[in-house]
């Protein structure tokens, strides 16, 4: 059976951690930014772990 290719489309969004965690970064900071206020868009760069109900289906189209 030939080698699975990994979705180029999901590894853009999620990374990997050192411990097998899932990293994503979070929604709604692309575009109507000025009825958000400045801590709210600040806690939106920070990136998040992926809940645990996702992971494996993330990790299968990884392939990592």
């Amino acid at each position: 059976m030939p080698k699975l290719k990994t979705k180029k489309t999901v590894a853009k969004r999620f990374k990997l951690t050192k411990t097998g965690k899932v990293k994503r970064s979070k929604a709604y900071k692309s575009h109507i930014l000025t009825k958000k206020t400045s801590k709210r868009k600040r806690k939106l760069r920070r990136g998040a772990i992926t809940d645990k109900t996702n992971v494996k289906a993330i990790k299968m189209v990884l392939h990592n």
